[in-house]
């Protein structure tokens, strides 16, 4: 069999060095040690010790013995050669003379150190069951397949076989492992499902698309047809009963693999695959379709009510309020007049009724009095502006009517508890729009709100209008708590049930409990978070009278003075000008070919069937959809005729299958993993300090995924890309949000899903994204949550009793006493919480909406609230700290990550920088682009960066390491984004480019 899936590179390279080796390599892999050096020496000739030295040092570091033991990179011969006391280490070239020598070295360093060879059927045929559960449980592709043989190989000191070997025994493990995934899923689905399955790839007729391209397309637009035109791709989904088959033995993993190329791939290609992996790849995508387009239904159903009738519905009352004001006004001070006179006379007993009256019509007439009254019941609400509210929104029964009946026949949502009552609501509804419900007796009204049941039974039988449009907001309110969920949905299911069960948390338990470094028992984890608190209360306390920057008011207020902007030395500003003027100019599409060049991020991007086929300049077709995505210009720019590689065909194909979003995480993680190391980046940060913040962006196109905000959007729509940042300026990931709405509940999704890099132990967000549920939920999974504070007088300080005393603190905290005994009697539930969201079961923005409850919280949602309390105040008290080093990082970081929005607004230049796509998946793999590239962007300069100030030094020019520390990789003057792009296969390799001349470039 070829070696068809691994690159000419990659083959060439296996099993043998690099082509470079670092000091650091030669420290790291080719130190002898003494016993080592006992053995080498054991060797006549200084040849033949240094030729033995160099076979154990191959082996180690390559993992086999070299054909040609000569062919090694010459610094690991002077590193040995130097070890072994060699003066002159090219006296290895007499090591080749009798080639004999070479063999039995070999023989006895394996002998020795316990190598042994693949040929020993025992570990082969342990390498197949390795590689044959590995490919049954993971869709990794064929390269990383063979990168784990080998490391595996390493790992036991097998010696690595020739690359044909290994190419050729992963290719047929990982076919074999694919046609049992295939003949378990067809056998679990059945002949008659697979024929109907299949049956979607033909074109229906009258039609120029397949019925599966039909299903496939998801709603671009906000709109009651939109709605039912979901709602029926989902009772076709459903009515295909492949969501029922039992597939509990099969990876989801595996599943998912094949549901994403089933999901994108053309439906040609789809037909021309082999009988069983079709059917197995169409029972797979139908299953992923079915739960996306439940999630699609929800997204649809909750944009038109909210845009379409519950704010348009409340912007209305509100006008017609204003509107009413005179009326109103002139009424209410006739009828406060009327009633002032009325108690002055009522409190004068000289008067009798009749002189009352007399005294009253005086100030006020009756019929001025009767018609204010008039004015002031037509006008005034008794139920408030929840009252106008609804009121208004009866007038959009029409809209509500065209839908809701079909929602409610279709039995599409289940229910919990808190739930059911409204669930029975909905399913009343077609009873009372028929007229087989006339009696208000015959449905259940108290899930209602008084306004609605006054509305309701205004006229003494069931008004249809009003509890049509009443069940509708209340199963939008129920289904935006999770209290009503749509069955087989994932973002819009029932976070609850995918919660780990009893028998998966009890498997996972310690492992959770001592990753988080939480106790199973609460007694002794509260009781140091006591001593926490009551520690942090006393040093506060005792800092306040040198703490020139807090006050306390006479109310227990606390009042924090602004922070004083950071002076910026002469220093620094002539080392920004010197390091700044020697970036060299380069093209963006050059910035990204030469990161490639340094950490291969692009070959990452893999074909979405994970088909071993490969491409020839894969690299450049790929870096010009990242400039095309990131840029928001399109192909048309990149596009370059005549360039294989750059057609527009080939740039569609590849845009198509290769990239995603998780090529897209992949291809993340190096440049993180790269930034990480730069020793310039470890001295602006640890990579444990991280920020998230997000980042506006209109959104013009029809879309459901997208909201309405005038502050950001005017009078559009559009979404929110929250993304996360590390303090070595590395982006971390990213989470799409649609609109502005509660930001909050999405930072921890992202947080426990990030791309790659270390994890982060302190979080700093804006003023607008905390509550003490958050709170709670940061500290119980081990993060450090610090919110930069805007009203800080507004805040409320919590203590856990009251017998201490924290001298002027005592009465900022005052009677704000935490809940220990809530904390204890819930712990069990919120330690198997921690658990799910760790495992990645739950997300926590579906959860918060379970346990925030609408505003009303459930129990767990409490306990939530008094843990969170804790690492609360902790926080307040350290940022009210005298040292204000605590708020300095916080603000530093925030400061860092809006540069780095800036910056990404230079890139994301075309199309006045909105973002025009209608799909989800389309909005974040553009976004994720973006993200990429802004990493390669930070990680060229970063490099560059540190050349420079190693440059200088070398000129003898001195560098402060506090100025140092105060560089910023978030520059771009050097790189041009404009134009028509250029794509070349050609690199710098390791070799940067040259500094330009700064002192020619002043003189002329």
């Amino acid at each position: 069999m070829a070696v068809d899936f691994l690159s000419d590179e990659q083959a060439a390279g296996f099993g043998r060095f690099p082509d470079e080796v670092s000091r650091e390599d030669l420290e790291r892999s080719c130190w002898l040690d003494d016993a080592d050096l006992l053995v080498a020496r054991r060797r006549r000739g200084m040849h033949n010790r240094l030729g033995f030295a160099v076979q154990l040092a191959t082996v180690r570091v390559v993992g086999r013995f070299l054909t040609d033991p000569l062919v090694v990179p010459w610094p690991v011969v002077e590193s040995l050669a130097g070890q072994l006391g060699i003066a002159d280490a090219s006296a290895f070239k007499l090591y080749a003379q009798r080639g004999q020598t070479g063999y039995e070295h070999a023989a006895e360093i394996s002998a020795v150190y316990g190598y042994v060879d693949l040929a020993d059927p025992v570990m082969y045929e342990e390498l197949r069951l390795f590689l044959s559960a590995r490919a049954w449980s993971s869709s990794e592709g064929p390269v990383r397949l063979f990168e784990r043989a080998a490391l595996w190989l390493r790992e036991r000191k097998v010696l690595l076989p020739g690359v044909s070997t290994l190419t050729r025994l992963v290719a047929e493990v990982r076919a074999g492992e694919n046609d049992r995934l295939y003949s378990v899923l067809i056998d679990a689905a059945g002949p008659a499902l697979i024929q109907e399955l299949e049956a979607l790839l033909r074109v229906e007729d009258g039609s120029r698309l397949t019925a599966w391209e039909r299903l496939r397309t998801g709603p671009s637009r906000v709109s009651v047809p939109e709605l039912l035109r979901q709602l029926d791709r989902l009772t076709r989904l459903q009515a295909l009963g492949a969501g029922t088959i039992d597939v509990e033995t099969v990876p989801a993993g595996r599943m998912n693999a094949l549901a994403r190329y089933g999901l994108a791939g053309k439906a040609s290609a789809l037909q021309g695959l082999s009988g069983q992996r079709r059917g197995a790849t169409l029972l797979c995508a139908v299953r992923a379709l079915t739960s996306e387009v439940a999630d699609d239904l929800c997204d649809a159903l909750d944009a038109i009510v909210t845009e379409r009738v519950v704010r348009k519905a409340a912007r209305e009352s509100t006008a017609a309020r204003l509107k009413s004001l005179p009326r109103l006004s002139k009424a209410s001070l006739q009828l406060a007049q009327a009633a002032k006179t009325l108690v002055e006379v009522l409190g004068n007993t000289e008067y009798s009724s009749a002189g009352a009256a007399s005294v009253l019509a005086e100030q006020v007439s009756f019929p001025e009095l009767r018609a204010a009254i008039d004015v002031v019941t037509e006008l005034v609400n008794p139920d408030g502006s929840e009252g106008d509210t609804a009121a208004e929104m009866m007038r959009r029964f029409t809209t509500v009517r065209s839908f809701l009946p079909a929602l409610a026949s279709a039995k599409l949502f289940g229910a919990t508890a808190g739930g059911d009552p409204t669930s029975a609501a909905l399913g009343a509804l077609p009873d009372v729009l028929d007229g087989r419900k006339t009696d208000p007796s015959q449905v259940d009204l108290s899930v209602l709100s008084p306004a609605w049941q006054r509305l309701i039974e205004a006229a003494g039988e069931i008004d249809r209008r009003a509890y049509t449009v009443a069940v509708m907001d209340a199963v939008h309110k129920a289904l935006r708590r999770r209290d009503i969920f749509v069955v087989g949905g994932r973002r819009w299911g029932d976070p609850r049930a995918r919660l780990l069960t009893d028998p998966a948390w009890q498997e996972t338990k310690n492992e959770t409990l001592t990753s988080l470094q939480l106790s199973e028992e609460p007694a002794a984890h509260l009781e140091g978070v006591r001593h926490s608190l009551d520690a942090r209360y006393r040093a506060a306390a005792d800092q306040l009278a040198n703490n020139t920057a807090v006050r306390i008011d006479d109310a227990g207020k606390v009042h924090l003075s602004p922070l004083e902007a950071k002076t910026i030395p002469e220093s620094l500003t002539q080392l920004r000008g010197l390091v700044s003027a020697m970036l060299p100019q380069v093209d963006l599409p050059d910035v990204l070919l030469e990161v490639h060049s340094w950490t291969g991020f692009l070959s990452e991007f893999s074909h979405v069937s994970e088909a071993s086929a490969r491409m020839d300049q894969l690299a450049v077709s790929v870096a010009a959809i990242l400039v095309a995505e990131a840029c928001n210009v399109g192909l048309t720019p990149v596009v370059k005729d005549g360039h294989p590689a750059l057609t527009r065909g080939r740039l569609a194909h590849v845009d198509q299958h290769y990239v995603r979003a998780d090529t897209l995480r992949a291809a993340n993680s190096q440049l993180v993993q790269a930034q990480s190391a730069l020793g310039l980046a470890q001295r602006w940060g640890t990579g444990l300090l991280a920020s998230v913040d997000g980042m506006r962006f209109v959104v013009p196109v029809a879309t459901v995924n997208a909201g309405a905000n005038p502050r950001y959007f005017g009078h559009g729509r559009g979404l929110t890309w929250l993304n996360y940042l590390n303090d070595q300026v590395a982006g971390l990931g990213a989470v799409v949000v649609p609109g502005t709405v509660r930001d909050s509940l999405h930072i921890l999704d992202g947080l426990l899903d990030l791309d790659v890099g270390q994890r982060p132990e302190m979080v700093a967000t804006d003023t607008a994204s905390y509550s003490d549920q958050i709170f709670g939920l940061f500290t119980l999974l081990g993060y450090r949550f610090s919110p930069r504070l805007a009203g800080l007088p507004d805040q409320r300080f919590w203590r856990i009793g009251t017998t201490a005393d924290y001298g002027q603190l005592n009465a900022v905290a005052g009677r704000n006493r935490i809940n220990l005994d809530l904390i204890t009697a819930n712990w069990p539930d919120m330690l198997r919480l921690a658990g799910s969201l760790t495992a990645g079961t739950v997300r926590a923005s579906e959860i918060l909406r379970v346990t925030q409850g609408g505003g009303a919280p459930t129990l767990l949602g409490k306990a939530l609230a008094e843990y969170g309390r804790i690492a609360k105040t902790e926080h307040l008290l350290d940022f009210i700290d005298v040292d204000e080093g605590y708020r300095q990082q916080i603000h530093t970081q925030l400061t860092l990550q809006e540069s780095r929005h800036a910056l990404a607004r230079l890139v994301f230049h075309g199309r006045r920088g909105q973002i025009r796509q209608s799909y989800r998946e389309g909005q974040e793999d553009q976004l994720g682009a973006l993200g990429l590239v802004l990493n390669a962007v930070i990680l060229w300069n970063t490099r560059y960066l540190d050349a420079a100030l190693t440059e200088l030094r070398g000129r003898g020019a001195s560098v402060a390491d506090e100025d140092v520390r105060r560089l910023s990789p978030l520059v771009s003057e050097h790189i041009n984004m404009l134009g028509r792009y250029t794509f070349t296969a050609d690199s710098t390799g390791t070799q940067l480019r040259p500094f330009p001349n700064v002192e020619e470039d002043r003189e002329t």
